[in-house]
């Protein structure tokens, strides 16, 4: 009894805590708009797409997904994905996550790629290197 009333307790503190946090600040809230953001997009086309300095930019897990789905090994065929995981801020003033993307025996066989789920304007037409892209 004193375990569900202890927990029950937490959840009512928590409830009311957590009407003072803006949570969009940390998950992507934080990310660069209108100047700014065509600024870090310039300076982020100087490295390769797909990279931590020039995450793909794409709208929340979907987007990811969708993306990835697009791309296509030297074979033709679509590689296997798979989330590694947040990797902290990025050039865009977001958080960044990472995907392992696997062609297996076709080039350019296991590689990471940076993503950047925090624009929903935006939908990347080009392949990061190694790949190609369908569009649709």
């Amino acid at each position: 009894m004193r375990i569900v009333l202890s927990a029950a307790l937490f959840l009512a503190s928590s409830a009311s805590v957590a009407q003072d946090v803006d949570l969009s600040d940390i998950f992507g809230g934080g990310a660069l708009e209108g100047e700014a953001l065509e600024k870090a997009t310039a300076d982020a086309a100087q490295h390769p797409l797909g990279s931590d300095l020039n995450p793909v930019r794409v709208n929340m897990p979907d987007g990811q997904r969708k993306y990835l789905s697009r791309l296509r090994c030297e074979n033709g065929k679509k590689p296997k994905f798979s989330r590694d995981g947040s990797v902290g801020g990025g050039p865009f003033g977001s958080i960044v996550d990472v995907y392992t993307v696997d062609c297996r025996k076709s080039a350019p066989g296991k590689v990471a790629i940076y993503m950047d789920m925090y624009h929903p304007e935006h939908r990347e037409s080009k392949a990061v290197p190694g790949f190609t892209i369908v569009t649709d």
